[in-house]
């Protein structure tokens, strides 16, 4: 029983291994847009070194200096770009496409399916990070101290995880390919500029507002992972993420529908 156990281990390992380096080569064939989620990032990183370098620690950036403040949220923002922006377009588009229907009828379990995906969907997002934090370093941004690093690492995990479930959420009340981006810059849009992503945002009443949604917490966790010396665990916004990562997930499994007019299931 344990041999059978280990050998059926084994074969899922093997089949989501195959599956990530599936998404891998997907994701490689179409060159001009990989260049783009990586490029863009770091040159939101480039430009705002460019205008706010010059400025140093103030009470407006809550202690930081403006580029301490902006290379976490950027980082944030190429997570959410990676974990949930494009991995809804992909899955209505491919639904559109019959690729879903077609994968739906291997041999393939649709949970190895999904964690392929979402791996993938993870690795591009620590790339990015490491793309911004490097750029930031060039602008005198300090890198994350060693003893830092555990937390940052559940910080991605966390948030990278959470916005891949919301992402298949979203994924599954899109009704075709074509309303895909509107729909995500929809969703979106104004949780960035609520959660101060682009600028830290005073008003008591919109952080308490933004503090229950999934975009304020990952953008704080990951200002407390890249500040210096900070040895804090944000313990809240883990548990405000772990919340919005499980109910995405919820409505992702009740939901999802692998063909265009099927029933979710």
């Amino acid at each position: 029983m344990t041999t059978t156990g280990a050998t059926a281990s084994k074969r899922r390992l093997t089949l989501l291994t195959h599956q990530v380096h599936y998404e891998q080569l997907s994701f490689w064939r179409n060159p001009q847009s990989a260049f783009f989620t990586f490029a863009f990032p770091v040159v939101v990183v480039a430009v705002f070194g460019g205008l706010f370098g010059g400025i140093g620690r103030s009470e407006f950036y809550y202690g930081r200096s403006a580029l301490q403040y902006y290379v976490p949220t950027i980082a944030a923002l190429s997570v959410l770009g990676s974990c949930f922006s494009q991995l809804a377009i992909v899955l209505a588009n491919r639904r559109q496409n019959g690729i879903l229907k077609r994968a739906r009828a291997t041999p393939l379990p649709a949970s190895v399916h999904f964690a392929g995906l979402l791996a993938h969907c993870v690795l591009v997002s620590v790339v990015d990070v490491l793309l911004i934090a490097a750029v930031g370093r060039l602008y005198g941004v300090p890198l994350p101290s060693p003893a830092q690093w555990p937390a940052l690492t559940l910080t991605l995990l966390l948030g990278a995880s959470a916005f891949c479930a919301l992402g298949v959420a979203v994924a599954a009340v899109i009704r075709n390919a074509e309303a895909a981006p509107s729909v995500v810059q929809l969703v979106l849009f104004p949780l960035v500029f609520i959660s101060g992503t682009y600028m830290p945002i005073h008003s008591a009443a919109l952080n308490t507002i933004a503090a229950a949604l999934p975009v304020e917490p990952f953008n704080d966790a990951l200002l407390h992972a890249f500040t210096t010396g900070h040895t804090g665990v944000p313990w809240r916004d883990y548990g405000v993420l772990l919340l919005w990562g499980t109910a995405g997930a919820a409505v992702a499994v009740r939901r999802f529908r692998w063909e265009t007019g099927a029933r979710a299931r």
